[in-house]
């Protein structure tokens, strides 16, 4: 038996329905469901969004299996997506912040951004960038501030740093090679051939294909910084430590990394946090051409599924949004 939508607590009337990308009990790409479900109206400091696009990461495989519970809250049925661009179409008593008709972008912490409509605070949206399409401002929240914290606040990138982006062809990468080059460091990525001429686009000074060469071997000298990006095996982590000077640092958004004893190297393993501001900054900068951003699938809402599927399989490269 199909169980019957949750009614929200801020459901509109019952003629307000929109379909949402929703899960009902935690498990594998099939356990999402593309229903229709009661459209919800903004509370006080609330807006009502008409989602434009709603941005893929890999995080979503983790909350779809119920690996966030202890982090965020993830009352079932639950609805997916961390991140979302679309238009304000309804606002709730005391916003001044937005009107009806702004262009917005945001990070939901609490899901909710794979839907047609969505409902957030409106002190957690910004403007979305005015040079973009306002589909493609979705993929810049969770990616864009993983890359600028990780660079700005849990590392000493300075001019001429040289930094070693692991993991650089996915949608962190490509605000953390842009950030990067603009704090003056040089910067190593790591690729594989689906994305190599995509960073080498965004600056990076030297490419290593990671499926032919394991990245300390190619390199002629030790680095400053290693930024890992992806989930690699124990072994791949110590032997990025050896892409390292003594004193260096790597800093992992993925597995902690434990350096090897007596290296002297510093590792640092962290969660992005919801900034507002930081992602304003990053929408000025996409805004006057410093930072572009590049969006390699647009997928059907719909597809969500698939999406996941492909995402274990290892078959997606760059950033994957989804349109309602």
């Amino acid at each position: 038996m199909t169980p019957e939508p949750r009614t929200d607590r801020r459901a509109g009337s019952a003629s307000a329905t929109m379909m949402a990308a929703r899960v009902h009990a935690f498990g594998g790409p099939d356990v999402i469901r593309y229903e229709r479900v009661p459209r919800p109206a903004p509370g006080p400091g609330e807006v009502l969004v008409r989602v434009a696009a709603a941005g893929f990461n890999p995080s979503d495989v983790g909350f779809r299996a119920g690996l966030m519970r202890d982090i965020v809250q993830m009352d079932l049925p639950f609805t997916l997506g961390s991140e979302a661009a679309g238009t304000v179409v309804q606002a709730g008593p005391g916003v001044e912040r937005f009107a009806v008709g702004d262009r917005v972008v945001g990070r939901l912490d609490e899901g909710g951004a794979a839907a047609e409509h969505l409902i957030a605070p409106a002190h957690r949206l910004v403007r979305a960038p005015s040079t973009l399409p306002l589909a493609h401002a979705a993929a810049i929240p969770v990616a864009g501030l993983t890359a600028w914290q990780g660079l700005f606040e849990h590392s000493r990138i300075e001019p001429g740093t040289r930094i070693l982006v692991n993991g650089a062809g996915g949608g962190v990468g490509m605000f953390a090679v842009q950030l990067a080059r603009r704090a003056g460091a040089c910067v190593i990525a790591t690729a594989g051939p689906r994305s190599s001429d995509r960073v080498r686009g965004y600056g990076a000074e030297q490419l290593i294909d990671y499926t032919r060469v394991p990245p300390h071997q190619a390199l002629d000298h030790p680095v400053d910084l290693v930024f890992n990006l992806v989930p690699v095996p124990p072994e791949a982590a110590e032997a990025l430590c050896r892409a390292l000077r003594p004193g260096g640092s790597v800093v992992s958004i993925t597995i902690p990394v434990k350096p090897p004893p007596g290296s002297g190297v510093t590792a640092t393993h962290f969660v992005a946090r919801n900034d507002p501001a930081q992602l304003a900054e990053l929408v000025t900068l996409i805004d006057d051409g410093t930072v572009r951003v590049d969006v390699t699938a647009t997928r059907p809402l719909a597809e969500l599924p698939a999406v996941h599927r492909d995402a274990e399989a290892g078959r997606t490269s760059g950033k994957t949004i989804l349109v309602p």
